[in-house]
């Protein structure tokens, strides 16, 4: 059996252009002292060189635009742009031209068309276009399959496709890191912090235009990338915000869990969605890009089935001089607890009243409010322990070290901590 089969030559001509922005034009200056034996050669081949910048001629940009030589690079986020052409090439009319353009990934195929009706038909040397937006959300190989479908005057329904491959790449390298707060108070104490690290890994270098995080519906969300300058704050990263290729930038956000979700004990518990990052950057000539990244997602910290937290802590005590303290309590449990408190001294820091005293019944996502008295022996930054909660109920004990601390000074002298 013979495999090789004739070329079928079509009426049609198919053609697919990338369309992007052009690029501003660069040359390579060379120049020379004046007592170099070329003169002022060198210096005038540039002035008269159409390409440079009149009065600037040393400068590599110059003052023309240049048409792109290939397909480039396109990354996630950008716009895919083409033209498609079908030309009629023959001396015949054509009839019934179906012009179809599908974007295969690794995933779906889309359909790019605007239009999914035939043309009536087409005198020789008119032709079609047409031009088709995407915008990219997948990274890897993309195939853009163009097909044509067309009927002859003699009748005969003819079809030919072409296929145009293309890799996407991945135009920022997004990090980001979780860090709870660190903080003695309970109307703070469920704050987390986000960091997130964004690295060009481009070869040009970006405006970044927005960089902002959308939080989930359990958190508030408060920028800290701005020094407070008047009414607006100014950004930390000046009025200019490049990134360079390869260069790294951290954006931070402090969120707060809403006052309905943080009022309720256990709700904020295991693996809570934060929210997502929403990156628009431009390009040479700006040209747009977009990213929003997945639900970020962070593992909450684990209170246990008591916690234990500080609702008021004076900054600085008087050496050996009684201060109070309130503390909250809060059942982050299923189950009712009875209570029990014991205040144990250490070194430096003694409780006033009595120990082993009933708190009485708590129940599950009830807390309550405890004031305390204690004074401090000892001068300097001392920490606050010694505290020991039993429930009764399953004889089970919880003790508190470093629940906090507090300056400690001597009222008369001058020594602080």
């Amino acid at each position: 059996m013979d495999v090789t089969q004739t070329k079928q030559e079509h009426l049609l001509a198919l053609k697919v252009m990338r369309l992007t922005k052009p690029t501003l034009f660069t040359n390579l200056p060379v120049t020379c002292e004046d007592r170099d034996l070329p003169g002022d050669l060198f210096g005038q081949l540039m002035r008269d060189d159409p390409s440079t910048i009149k009065g600037a001629e040393i400068l590599m940009l110059g003052e023309m635009l240049t048409l792109p030589q290939n397909f480039g690079n396109i990354f996630l986020g950008e716009t895919f742009s083409s033209y498609i052409s079908v030309h009629n090439d023959s001396n015949q009319v054509v009839k019934d031209i179906l012009v179809k353009a599908d974007l295969q990934t690794s995933s779906q195929r889309l359909n790019l068309s605007a239009s999914n009706s035939a043309v009536g038909e087409l005198k020789p040397e008119c032709c079609i276009d047409d031009v088709i937006h995407h915008e990219v959300k997948e990274i890897g190989t993309h195939i853009l399959v163009c097909a044509v479908s067309y009927t002859t005057q003699y009748g005969e329904k003819l079809y030919f496709r072409k296929f145009f491959k293309f890799q996407v790449l991945k135009p920022l390298d997004v990090k980001t890191k979780f860090y709870n707060a660190e903080s003695d108070l309970s109307s703070v104490t469920d704050e987390v912090f986000l960091e997130a690290q964004i690295q060009n890994i481009t070869t040009s270098p970006m405006f970044m235009e927005k960089v902002s995080l959308e939080p989930s519906m359990m958190y508030n969300v408060t920028k800290l990338n701005t020094v407070a300058s008047g009414d607006d704050g100014e950004s930390t990263f000046g009025k200019m915000s490049y990134l360079q290729p390869m260069d790294t930038r951290q954006y931070l956000y402090c969120l707060k869990p809403k006052p309905e979700y943080a009022e309720k004990a256990g709700v904020i518990k295991g693996v809570t969605v934060i929210g997502k990052l929403d990156i628009v950057w431009k390009t040479n000539l700006g040209e747009r890009g977009r990213l929003q990244t997945s639900q970020l997602q962070r593992m909450a910290p684990g209170y246990g089935d008591i916690r234990l937290s500080l609702e008021m802590i004076p900054d600085t005590v008087n050496l050996e001089e009684p201060f109070d303290i309130i503390c909250k309590i809060t059942n982050c449990s299923e189950r009712t607890m009875d209570l029990v408190l014991e205040m144990c001294n250490t070194r430096s820091i003694h409780w006033c009243g009595v120990s082993g005293r009933q708190l009485g019944k708590l129940s599950p996502g009830a807390f309550l409010s405890l004031p305390l008295t204690l004074l401090s022996s000892v001068q300097g930054l001392q920490s606050i322990s010694g505290l020991r909660l039993t429930d009764t109920f399953l004889k089970r004990t919880y003790e508190y070290d470093d629940i906090a601390q507090v300056c400690v000074v001597c009222p008369y002298t001058s020594n602080e901590c």
